[in-house]
């Protein structure tokens, strides 16, 4: 089963990643990772890192003659932030002791992990939380998952994203949207993600997109920030991955996780979700149905997945970013030393990250997914998979 790790902070000179329990035999270049690199640092309302970070993942280990070995995957992310940002960074984040006193930063940002940090590990200083908590470990994490990404790829499954409001401006109804995204997704989600693309703030309706924009600039000039809603949509999965049987083993579960462990994220849904509490029993629930000596269902309002487990209808899943704490225009705070109330320090970053996110989420999801297909269908190396799922690409 699939499995990652990374390491590294943000203005750190390098992010790692391990990743194990790919098979042998996929076909995996840097090529893959850099195309989900360059899809995250896209978006309108990026921050001024996004300028001059490009970033790209080094495969160090676990790939011979661009395919996987069996053996785990180690990559290598050189941060330009470390040398580009200021001379005194590699000092600031030196892994030896240091002679000269280093500035410490006494004032918690609301909203961050920065007072959580410090009171969890003692800290007096609110740096070492900034660095490891800080969204810039997604880099490394979208390189990670695209490996596992690229393991669905080969067995057609597709992922595909796109926003669906950002503060107040958004789409009205589940059914507006499945009108738009569903015509697209039904060529393969990787369609309606490549569309999602040409819009700066990754909206499939181009009228949406130009109010979704004037939110951004309004809240730019008023120092603010904004999230909001987007979804994530997966075409190509089987009926029958995951389990009813126990807890840990459901599904949706599993995805509900990988999507809050991502930086910023406050909810998550599968299919209608939260506007099934609105709605009666028969304006949620699919009819089945026995077409082309096959069951299917009459619409997709469960998101693909019933009791834990995949319908063959294409997955769904929806999540809620909050706001970026990071702001201009300052929040209320107090100093931990002094005990003082005092404004925010800022520190640079996005106005909306939403259209960023939206790639991050794509990814994380991928190596929940391939480890349920690989539950059933599993096998040491792609040649023994396609003995039991014959469909590679």
């Amino acid at each position: 089963m699939i499995r990652y790790l990374t390491a590294g902070e943000s203005h750190g000179p390098e992010l790692i990643g391990i990743v194990e329990g790919l098979p042998a035999g996929l076909p995996l270049t840097r090529d893959a990772i850099t195309l989900q690199l360059a899809r995250r640092q896209e978006g309108y309302g990026r921050g001024g890192r996004m300028a001059f970070e490009k970033d790209t993942a080094e495969i160090i280990s676990g790939v011979r003659f661009g395919k996987t070995m069996g053996h785990p995957v180690a990559l290598k992310m050189v941060n330009r932030a470390y040398e580009k940002d200021d001379d005194n960074w590699p000092t600031v984040m030196s892994v030896t002791p240091v002679d000269q006193d280093i500035p410490r930063i006494t004032v918690p940002r609301p909203g961050h992990a920065d007072l959580v940090g410090v009171q969890k590990f003692r800290f007096d200083d609110i740096r070492p939380v900034i660095e490891r908590s800080s969204a810039r470990e997604t880099a490394m994490r979208v390189a990670c998952c695209a490996t596992a990404r690229e393991l669905l790829r080969h067995f057609g499954i597709q992922i595909g994203g796109h926003v669906l409001q950002i503060g107040e401006q958004g789409f009205g109804s589940w059914e507006d949207v499945r009108s738009i995204a569903d015509p697209l997704a039904a060529d393969g989600a990787e369609k309606l993600g490549r569309t999602a693309d040409g819009s700066e703030v990754r909206c499939l309706d181009s009228n949406l997109t130009a109010k979704m924009v004037e939110e951004i600039k309004k809240r730019r000039k008023e120092g603010s920030s904004l999230g909001g809603i987007y979804e994530i949509v997966v075409t190509g999965l089987p009926a029958g991955l995951g389990s009813y049987v126990h807890w840990d083993r459901k599904l949706e579960g599993l995805l509900a996780q990988a999507v809050m462990s991502t930086q910023a994220m406050k909810g998550v849904e599968i299919g209608l979700g939260f506007e099934a509490g609105k709605r009666h029993g028969h304006q949620v629930h699919d009819e089945i149905t026995w077409e082309q000596d096959r069951f299917g269902r009459s619409g997709n309002r469960a998101g693909g997945i019933e009791g834990g487990i995949t319908t063959g209808m294409p997955l769904i899943i929806r999540g809620i970013m909050k706001p970026i704490p990071t702001m201009l225009k300052p929040l209320q705070t107090v100093d931990m030393e002094s005990k003082n109330v005092q404004d925010t320090r800022y520190e640079r970053s996005d106005v909306c990250a939403l259209p960023r996110a939206v790639v991050v989420v794509e990814n994380v999801i991928a190596p929940v997914l391939a480890n349920a297909f690989l539950e059933k269908f599993g096998g040491d190396s792609i040649s023994e998979i396609s003995e039991r799922y014959p469909v590679a690409t």
